[in-house]
Formats: C-alpha cells, structure tokens, sequence
C-alpha cells in the first residue's frame, strides 16, 4: 500500500532497476530524505563502486515508463558541523579503468576491498586484507570548511584545526546511520585557510532510476562516458549509455523552491536524492564542492505522457538568466503597441522552459541539450537556438559536460505538454 510520506535512510552506491524499490510513495506525496555526503566520503571509500552514495530509489505510484515525475525541492537541512574538499588527481596503480568505480589495493591488487581506518590522513583507509593504504585519489589542493550553528556561512580552517576535526571525522560530517562510507574529514587537509563564503545549499544529484544498472556518480553523459568499454562489471555500450537519466547534474540552481521534471524510464520511477552541497559556483571548476549530510524534502507529482529524455528544471524566479525572465505587464503593453503600430502580433504569454543536456564535453552537452528542447517543444533546432539566443542562454551546470538551455516558450507550447499549469505555479 502506498504512503501518503516516505521517510529514507537507507542508502545505494549502484543505481540499479533491478533491485526492489523503496515505497511506494503516493502520487502527490512526500519524501523525507536523509542524505550521506556526496563526493570525497565516497571516492576515499574503496569498498564500493561509485563515487557518490543517494538514497536508494523511492517508487511512486502511478509511474509508468513513458511519464514524468514532477519533484518539488520543499527544503533543504544541512547537517554536517564540517567538510573537506579540492581538487584532485589520480593515484595511477591504485584502480582499473576508473577511479571511482574499480579502486584497486596496490598490494594485493583486490577490486573495490575491504577496508578499516587507522589514524587520519590519507594513508589512513588500509587494506583489510594486506594492510597496504588504499587510496585511488590524491587531494592536490585541499581544505575543510566549518559550519555556523545557523548554516549559514562557512570558513575554511588551519592545518592544525582540520587535524583536530579528522579525530572526530565522522561526528562533523553528520553521516548518517545506514551509510558506509568513510568521512572525507579524515583527510585532514587545511592548504585553503580562513576562506569566508556563504552557504546556499543545493542537490547535486536528484532524480530517477536509469533502466541500466549504473554507478550513482555517472547517470549523466560526462561521467557514464567512462564507463563505455570500461574494464569493470559496469561497462556500457552506447546504446545502453542511452538508458540513463542525468540525475548527476550538479547545477546550483537545483535548490530549495525549485522544481525539477524527471524521465520515468523503468515502472515506478524511482526517485532518489544525493550529493548535496553546502555552496557551489556554475561549473564546478575544481571538479568538487563542499559535500556535506543533510535532510531533503521533496514531494512528487506524476505527469502522465510526459516522455522525455532527461530533466527539465524549474529554477526560483530569481536564478533564472535574464532574458528568460517571464515579462512583466509593462513590458508586455509596450510590446502590443509598438506590434499595433506595425500591424502584427506578438508572443508576450511566454515561459521560462528550461532542459538539462550531457556529454562527453560541454559541445556535446549543448548539442544534446537543443536537440532535447526540440524534441520536446516540435521546433527546428535552428528556430531553438534563436530562441535561446535572444531570450535566454546557455549554462555551464558543471565540467566537463552539464549544461542548461534555456528559451522563453510560448504558453500555448506549454499547455500542449500539459505543463502551463505548472509553470503558472512557480512564476505565477
């Protein structure tokens, strides 16, 4: 039977469809998520095949494959008192293929071993078996951030003081119960010293079960194209590359009071929530940002019909680019003068659409982006790219290839998808 509110601790490495789901959650219901930290926990873990740890798939009633999943991000809880993060580069022998899929004990040469900890730093995560330090990542320019009571700020720490919190990694990171990785505080790295910045937390990686099995941290076109060939048991071929669902978006605009339409790409959705970030500038040029625990409330809503190949996304009024802003009614009054003036109409009922595309790189990414927006709104290609050159643009979510197209869309485009009512919800 169906719940009207699911509650989850319960975390996954692998996005996997053939595995059962959590739930069902009700169509309109709610889900309470508490989530582990995303990147470094994960990629300093060995033991499991993935870069991040999500919640594990809710299923929501109702959801076929074919539809979409409306999420509406309800809140957004930090919890984490700390977090580490850089920069980082490969340790070459210390994994197969992919550092953050197939990590490998260099002295013993186990796949993805057991571990324990013993101390702090980064020799610290050893080897169950042989006592060799694992770590396929090596963090080139690192630091950890503290917490305000309220989180609202953060100030990355000394040296001295990013050793003291190591000791006590896992009580500032918040981690909670159900999730086995290792806390990324145990690295103890304080190169980036009395930094102020502020903290706008948002969702790195939120959406639906891919219908491939798939490591959490490459259900998108940059990261899954590591796994194409890959010599480990989560290599893909092109084809079923296709079967993913970008819910790795990492675009900062994905934070509370945004809405997000998801693919439903295997029978009851399965929504999941990860990688959450205390703060995170467009792009993600260090390749990582302050991944922190935190409680996630979203609801969700079934779009019947809806079928599309990856997330359309709803941000806050104020996050969106200037020239996809809806018009305001003095705008539109001088745009039906100046068009009686000269005896034509005028689109003014226009809406900010706005699809997520990914690849190889950002080139890609773009492409697959317009070529989503054409698919979805009937337009040419070339009639998108004027659209989104003068009334919107085109955004870097993160490096190497996420990026957002957006366009202003005429409602009339909107009401055929059965989505102007959403959008007359969230920019009224």
């Amino acid at each position: 039977m169906a719940s009207r509110i699911v509650h989850t601790t319960k975390m996954t490495w692998v996005l996997d469809p053939r595995e059962p789901m959590l739930g069902p959650v009700v169509d309109g219901g709610t889900i309470v998520a508490r989530v582990s930290p995303g990147c470094w926990g994960p990629m300093i873990t060995p033991d499991y095949p993935s870069g991040h740890e999500v919640t594990h798939p809710v299923a929501v009633e109702g959801a076929e494959v074919g539809d979409a999943v409306l999420i509406k991000i309800k809140k957004i809880n930090v919890l984490s008192l700390a977090t580490t993060s850089g920069t980082d580069s490969f340790n070459d022998g210390n994994y197969v293929g992919d550092p953050f899929v197939a990590k490998r004990c260099p002295g013993c040469g186990a796949i993805n071993p057991k571990t324990y900890v013993d101390g702090i730093g980064e020799d610290a995560i050893k080897c169950a078996n042989c006592h060799t330090p694992v770590k396929p990542f090596h963090l080139d320019n690192g630091y950890t951030m503290l917490f305000n009571e309220e989180r609202t700020i953060g100030i990355t720490v000394p040296p001295e003081l990013a050793k003291e919190i190591a000791k006590q990694a896992s009580h500032f990171s918040a981690i909670p119960p159900e999730s086995h990785q290792y806390s990324s505080n145990l690295i103890a790295k304080g190169d980036l010293a009395g930094v102020l910045t502020r903290v706008r937390p948002m969702v790195g990686n939120i959406g639906s079960c891919p219908a491939v099995p798939m490591p959490s941290s490459h259900n998108a076109g940059d990261f899954g194209s590591f796994l194409l060939g890959a010599p480990h048991d989560y290599a893909l071929t092109e084809e079923q590359l296709l079967l993913r669902t970008d819910g790795h978006m990492d675009i900062n605009e994905v934070r509370e009071g945004t809405m997000i339409i998801v693919p439903v790409k295997v029978p009851g959705a399965g929504i999941y929530v990860g990688d959450v970030h205390a703060m995170m500038g467009d792009g993600e040029v260090a390749g990582h940002t302050t991944d922190v625990a935190a409680e996630v409330i979203i609801e969700v809503k079934v779009i019947k019909g809806l079928k599309i190949d990856g997330p359309i996304i709803l941000p806050r009024p104020e996050d969106l680019p200037y020239l996809a802003r809806p018009y305001t009614e003095e705008e539109k009054n001088k745009a039906r003068h100046l068009a009686e003036i000269y005896g034509f109409n005028v689109e003014t009922e226009m809406y900010p659409l706005q699809v997520v595309g990914s690849g190889v790189d950002l080139n890609k990414a773009t492409i697959n982006g317009l070529e989503r927006m054409a698919n979805l709104t009937g337009l040419s290609i070339s009639e998108v790219k004027n659209r989104a050159t003068i009334t919107g643009d085109i955004q870097i979510g993160r490096l190497p290839g996420v990026v957002q197209v957006t366009m202003l869309t005429p409602s009339s485009i909107l009401k055929k998808l059965n989505l102007l009512e959403i959008y007359e919800e969230q920019y009224k």
